[in-house]
């Protein structure tokens, strides 16, 4: 069951559990959905014995576990589930043997991040995973790069935020900055709100978007890492469109040089399928990036990532699907 932005409306008390999290020196790293599979298939993984079982690996814990400063806010949130004793979840007025986490949390260095729990089901799951790592490494490579960026940030938008990590990341480093987390799922934009107050990133205004239609104006800054997978089930966080996912990328590329200041970046991060060695994205947005723009600069960050996708109807001819990094400055 993944919650939706109802379950959310307790605002303060998941914001009071972050900020408990952070003060007992929480770390969780989040792994690939396989990795996590296989680590809480081990029978000594069943039940949850610590805070990273029960808040990171998503594992069914008991009474005790957790510490009243941590549970009180859980249970006030209304994000605890009852289970039974194998752990699955059971119905009303079934007395329960413990109960699971319908919230996840992990870490980028100091900062906490809530997102759905594992497993990531449902059509409305906020995702965060390897791939947000890969992001938030990359924009701050940027950020710390002298003269990477061609105007000073006043005015950003983060499209396909979901819990928010990226606009956050930007928005500590850029407080003079209007920063917008955009996503199209209310559940998103809600914990993209929990993030930002618990993080002290007092300057991002979550809202709803669907790419740029959600939000006026121009904008300094253009930031996204979409969904880039063929998904046949259509999960609004895999699922790119078009041939082998990249539709989305593309839109966002034209979307965001049509709103850019002169000067203005794009930064994206997204998947590539290549197909016979050749990269089928970058044929697509080449001529606009050529023509719409001062410099711009593309590499991949990793050759070889979902791999197991291969095996799925649409990548037939895919030899292998590449984690790729954009950066281009609007024509001055």
């Amino acid at each position: 069951m993944t919650p939706t932005a109802a379950s959310f409306a307790h605002h303060d008390a998941l914001a009071a559990l972050g900020r408990s999290l952070q003060a007992a020196r929480y770390r969780f790293v989040t792994v690939t959905p396989a990795t996590h599979r296989r680590v809480n298939g081990r029978p000594e993984n069943a039940w949850a014995h610590d805070l990273r079982g029960v808040f990171g690996w998503s594992r069914p814990f008991r009474a005790g576990v957790l510490p009243d400063a941590l549970d009180g806010p859980l249970r006030a949130a209304g994000l605890a589930a009852p289970v039974d004793a194998d752990g699955n979840d059971i119905a009303d007025g079934q007395a329960p043997a413990g109960w699971r986490s319908l919230v996840r949390a992990s870490t980028i260095g100091e900062h906490l991040y809530f997102h759905s729990a594992w497993p990531t089901r449902d059509a409305d799951a906020v995702f965060f995973g390897p791939d947000t790592y890969r992001y938030t490494a990359a924009l701050k490579r940027v950020l710390g790069a002298h003269g990477s960026l061609h105007r000073p940030v006043r005015r950003a938008i983060d499209i396909g935020a979901g819990a928010g990590p990226g606009a956050i990341e930007l928005a500590l480093r850029c407080r003079d900055a209007t920063v917008y987390a955009t996503d199209i799922k209310p559940a998103a934009l809600a914990l993209a709100d929990v993030n930002a107050n618990v993080n002290d990133a007092h300057n991002v205004v979550p809202c709803r978007s669907d790419l740029l239609d959600g939000v006026d104006g121009g904008f300094d800054l253009v930031m996204s890492n979409p969904p880039y997978i063929l998904d046949p089930d259509a999960l609004t966080y895999r699922h790119g469109g078009g041939a082998h996912g990249a539709e989305l990328s593309i839109r966002i590329v034209h979307a965001a040089l049509d709103r850019l200041h002169p000067g203005g970046s794009l930064l994206l991060y997204t998947g590539v399928a290549i197909v016979d060695g050749a990269d089928p994205f970058l044929d697509a947005i080449r001529g606009r990036l050529d023509g719409g723009t001062d410099c711009w600069s593309y590499e991949e960050l990793d050759p070889d990532i979902f791999g197991g996708q291969l095996g799925c109807d649409g990548y037939e001819r895919v030899e292998r699907i590449a984690a790729v990094w954009l950066h281009a400055v609007r024509r001055g």
